[in-house]
């Protein structure tokens, strides 16, 4: 078995497809204007309308009402991103903050509320963790010999 997605549901699908787009620097596919996905290697985040809960099950999912999940992106410099989430970002949780676990992370919301986590691994365990995601790179935040 395979984790192949996470759907978040949207109020405003295009607004949050536009975020997704600018915030990860990818392109966003948008087969309907009730859906989107932001596709990555590793999965895919899809955005679906509230007008589509009811094919699910009526009043399964309600848009802006997340508190438990935080969706996270591996990505090469977290500090750099920081700098240029500015543009996009309007409710920053913190600052990078480096984790026990070894990944500097930074934590956001997008136009929903949802928590987006940028993370960046910075330990030796963390990196090797990650590499398959990532081939391996060094990250501009590891600390060489650590």
């Amino acid at each position: 078995m395979n984790l192949v997605s996470v759907r978040i549901i949207s109020a405003d699908v295009a607004r949050a497809a536009d975020f997704y787009e600018n915030v990860t620097g990818g392109t966003v596919v948008r087969p309907h204007e009730q859906f989107a996905e932001v596709r990555t290697d590793a999965g895919t985040l899809a955005i679906g309308s509230i007008a589509t809960v009811d094919l699910f099950g009526p009043g399964s999912a309600r848009a802006n009402d997340n508190h438990t999940a935080i969706i996270e992106f591996l990505v090469d410099d977290v500090d750099a991103e920081y700098v240029r989430l500015r543009e996009f970002v309007s409710e920053f949780v913190g600052e990078p903050t480096v984790m026990p676990w070894g990944n500097k992370s930074l934590l956001f919301r997008d136009p929903d509320g949802n928590l987006v986590n940028f993370f960046t691994p910075t330990t030796p365990e963390a990196r090797a963790k990650f590499a398959r995601w990532d081939g391996g790179r060094e990250h501009a935040t590891s600390q060489p010999g650590a």
